[in-house]
Formats: C-alpha cells, structure tokens, sequence
C-alpha cells in the first residue's frame, strides 16, 4: 500500500477504496468483478444511485485541479444526485461557504463549526452510551459491572477531550468482545453489541465528520464525500460470520453502506434502516435490467442466488420478487453453463 498522501501507480476501484477509504474485507476474489463493472445500480442499504468505478479517474484529474472552495463544490456538483444524506448536508454547507469565500478552502470552513460539533458529537457518543447502561440492567451484576466500568471510562475520555487520550468508537467496540457473558446472557449481549454500533462516525453523523476531517486538507475532504458514494463489494453474510467469497454471498453497496454495516448481521441493520427491503427490490430491479441488457454474463442465477440469501439472512424481513425476470431459474442455469462453456472452450 503507498504511504498516506501518495496517489497508486494505477487507479482502480479496488485499491482506490482501500487506500482512500478505510471500509472492511471485501473479498478479494474475481467473483466481484462482474459487479464492480454495473452502472445505475441502486444501493441496497440507501437507496442512492452508485457512483461506477469508471468515474473514478475521471474525478481524480478534476481533484487534482481543485485549489479553492469555489473549485471543490464545482466538482463535487456533478456528484450531488448520487450523495448520501451525510455527504449531501456537507454539500450544502459547502456551498454557502464557497459562495461567500470562493478563495478559501474546506478545511477552514470546517474548523470553523468545529467547536459547535464536537459538543453535539459528545451528546449523540453520550446518548448511546447511556442506551447501552440501559440494556446492562438486564446482565448479571458481575457482567454488568465490567461493562459500566467500560462505558464509565469512555464518558471520561470524551469530557476530559484530551488529544492523548481521545475517544475512539474502534476502541470501546473492541473492548467489548473482552467481556465474556455467561451463557444464558449472550442474547442480550449480542444486543448490546449492536446498540454500541449506534456510535456515530463520519458516515451516520454531520458532528463526527466535521470533527474528523476538519484535520485534513481539503482534497481528503473532497474525495471522502466522493468516495462514500463509490462502489463496494459488501458480503450478505459478513466474513467474520462464516460468509464466503462467492458471488451468491455479494452485493454492490455504495462504500459509505459497507463501512457501516461492519459485521452487523443484515437482519440488525434492517432495524437500523427499515427501508433496506425496499432498496434490496430496487437493487434487483436494476440487476435484473443490466442482465436484461447483456451484462453480468455467465451470472444470469445472481437474482435466484441473492433472492434466497437475502431471505434468510433478513430472516424472511426481504422478500425479492422477481416477477419482472425473463428467465426460470432453469433457464437461467443453463444460460450460465452455456456462457461457461464457452469461456472455457475460448481460453483452450
């Protein structure tokens, strides 16, 4: 991986993200590919159109240019239809910034309200933090305890808001899986868990990003709004869960999705963000047409394969339906083997 700054020797959609965009495993093997390559796909956890990996060199020249507020807005516009609320709030603010200050640049727009968000980011880590003590009631007093005592410390941490000793979501979500509940309490640990994933971060918070990357030069702000609405190969079931590599278990998310899912199990998510199912149709929908059209070759069984796994992993809270598909699942198995065997019949 370069060194922090250093653009790669060649710009792909794969190591963009990775070295652009801190988002977890996505799965390294070739059965992504086909996705990566789809346009006008409709995220399936927000509902926003995907920015292709093709417009990524196209951006990155333009970023290259940019040397004022005025510039980075101007560039950021022609993305604004495919931002995430988070991004699109950032945007406007932005904007009014550069209107009144064309010359400056980003970051001090950001250091700016800095002190404000931060305020506001504490009450949002100290509203979760309280919700988690909540749930601890229902632990035994020795699994509790241990668990106050952690939640006690981050309140500490975030009100002496010393930069040795900073509070970090990464952190406290960590020291989590040190607790070991008893048995008859790892149910309502698991909940626990997930409530902890509430904490904010840049992707769910305007506070954390403003606090974030009001530390960062104006061309990391840039290309992390960019970035956010990227494609990335998300698993269905999370590969720390046993999810596998293929294509079956893949969906085509923006990165910002991806990144905050983590290893949130999709039925969790969905409580997050109840209009998931909806987007999940759509997805397919827009799947279904690229199929339609002559992409996803050899892959004609991905709506079947995704349709079956959503359905599970949701636990029946995603129904696809697939009435506006052309092929059987038969028929689309034998469209497969024919296009397998004709790649292999082209590579002999």
């Amino acid at each position: 991986m370069p060194v922090q700054g250093q653009k790669p020797k060649r710009i792909t959609q794969s190591n963009y993200l990775k070295y652009y965009y801190d988002i977890p495993h996505e799965g390294t093997t070739s059965q992504g590919k086909p996705l990566r390559k789809l346009k006008n796909i409709t995220c399936p956890y927000r509902g926003i159109k995907i920015i292709p990996s093709d417009a990524i060199k196209g951006f990155e020249k333009g970023l290259l240019k940019c040397k004022s507020a005025e510039d980075s807005v101007y560039l950021l516009s022609h993305y604004k239809n495919n931002m995430l609320k988070t991004e699109k709030s950032l945007y406007a603010i932005f904007k009014d910034f550069a209107e009144l200050n064309p010359n400056d640049n980003l970051q001090n727009c950001l250091q700016m309200i800095r002190e404000n968000c931060l305020t506001k980011l504490k009450l949002e880590e100290f509203e979760v933090l309280d919700d988690v003590d909540v749930l601890s009631r229902k632990l035994s007093s020795s699994t509790a305890l241990r668990l106050r005592a952690k939640t006690t410390k981050c309140r500490q941490i975030i009100l002496a808001d010393s930069k040795r000793d900073t509070f970090k979501r990464r952190i406290f979500l960590d020291s989590l899986e040190e607790i070991i509940p008893k048995p008859n309490e790892k149910e309502i640990f698991n909940d626990i868990k997930n409530k902890a994933l509430f904490l904010p971060t840049s992707e769910s918070s305007i506070n954390a990003f403003v606090v974030k990357y009001s530390k960062r030069k104006q061309i990391e702000i840039v290309r992390r709004i960019f970035i956010a609405s990227t494609g990335s190969i998300e698993h269905i079931t999370p590969a720390s869960l046993g999810g596998l590599n293929t294509i079956g278990n893949f969906l085509l998310t923006t990165a910002s999705g991806n990144r905050y899912r983590e290893n949130m199990r999709l039925v969790e998510y969905i409580k997050r963000h109840p209009k998931i199912p909806k987007y999940m149709q759509s997805y397919t929908d827009d799947i279904i047409n690229e199929i339609h059209s002559g992409g996803l070759k050899g892959n004609e069984t991905y709506p079947y394969k995704i349709k079956e796994k959503l359905m599970k992993e949701s636990e029946g809270r995603i129904m696809i339906s697939l009435s506006k598909y052309q092929y059987t699942k038969e028929e689309a198995a034998k469209k497969a083997e024919e296009f397998e065997k004709r790649f292999e019949k082209y590579k002999n």
